[in-house]
């Protein structure tokens, strides 16, 4: 089924990763249509539109590999060897690397995406999964699962620079447009960590529904999916209050508010779908069929 959503916005796409039709599908947000369906391969996961909208790169965890992805000519135009278990991956403002968090590695591999090749290493925490890069670019943000924290690194030196303890089995991170406080969706504890960036610490926590996957930010409000629970969690950014539930499709993960902050856009990994939520009404508006188990975890909008 198909909603059409009337708006004079610029159009905007969805990038979304298809993890069991291994591919990638293309999303028009005006008119809520596929644009186009990329083979991928490798049980795609994670997703990373670089800032300028011109590439699209995506984890294969099973191919241990990074595709990139032209967005204008929708195909594939690379593929990088990384090694391990990618998953996670970001792209900072400048668009002059890739990161890609290994899962099996406890590693972060930084990526030359001109020369197509991993250039180093930085080690984090155990099972690193959700990545995310400050609007400045200087600080690299490492959902560490396994080890209950999010590890801070200074993307200058390469280094890592902090440690900070959060719920259980960190997933997906997300920081907020002015880079000071960071969101992590605790799978294991279900709640959201909030984080002050300038003293490297937890400073709220949120309770959310089961199982939570990832956040997003629109309007001075929080967006969580629900894994188990089919819905989208909605809490107060300031106040840290839990405001409703709304009901998605079955198994949401990936989720992203749009460049206006008007609707957020969540990944149904077992209805094969994306819901279209409205941020001011605080329920769903449209939805799209995309491919077979949408996770589209990361950023996947080009705007």
């Amino acid at each position: 089924m198909v909603f059409a959503w009337s708006t004079a916005a610029r159009a905007e796409e969805a990038f979304v990763t298809n993890q069991l039709s291994d591919d990638l599908t293309i999303v028009d947000l005006a008119s809520l249509r596929p644009l186009a369906t990329i083979p991928i391969g490798g049980k795609p996961a994670g997703v990373a539109v670089a800032r300028d909208g011109r590439f699209a790169y995506v984890t294969s965890p099973d191919d241990k590999a990074v595709s990139i992805v032209d967005a204008a000519a929708r195909q594939v135009t690379g593929r990088i060897e990384v090694g391990g278990g990618p998953l996670g991956i970001a792209v900072p403002p400048d668009g002059a690397a890739v990161y890609v968090a290994d899962w099996y590695a406890a590693a972060i591999r930084v990526v030359d995406p001109k020369a197509r090749a991993v250039v180093a290493s930085i080690a984090v925490g155990a099972s690193p999964s959700g990545l995310a890069v400050t609007p400045d670019g200087k600080l690299l943000l490492s959902a560490d699962r396994d080890d209950d924290s999010v590890s801070v690194i200074d993307t200058a030196t390469r280094e890592r620079k902090a440690v900070i303890k959060v719920g259980t089995r960190p997933f997906g991170v997300t920081i907020d447009p002015e880079g000071r406080r960071a969101y992590t969706a605790n799978v294991g504890s279900n709640d959201v960590s909030v984080i002050d960036l300038a003293d490297n610490s937890e400073v709220g926590r949120v309770k959310v529904g089961l199982r939570p996957y990832a956040v997003a930010l629109a309007q001075g409000r929080g967006f969580v999916t629900d894994q188990y629970d089919g819905t989208v969690s909605v809490f107060d950014l300031a106040s840290l209050k839990p405001l409703k539930r709304i009901s998605v499709g079955d198994y949401p993960e990936g989720i992203e508010a749009t460049a206006d902050s008007q609707r957020i856009i969540v990944a149904n990994w077992e209805s094969n779908t994306l819901s279209i939520i409205d941020v001011a009404e605080l329920k769903v508006v449209g939805e799209v069929k995309v491919g077979d188990g949408p996770r589209a975890f990361g950023v996947f909008l080009r705007r």
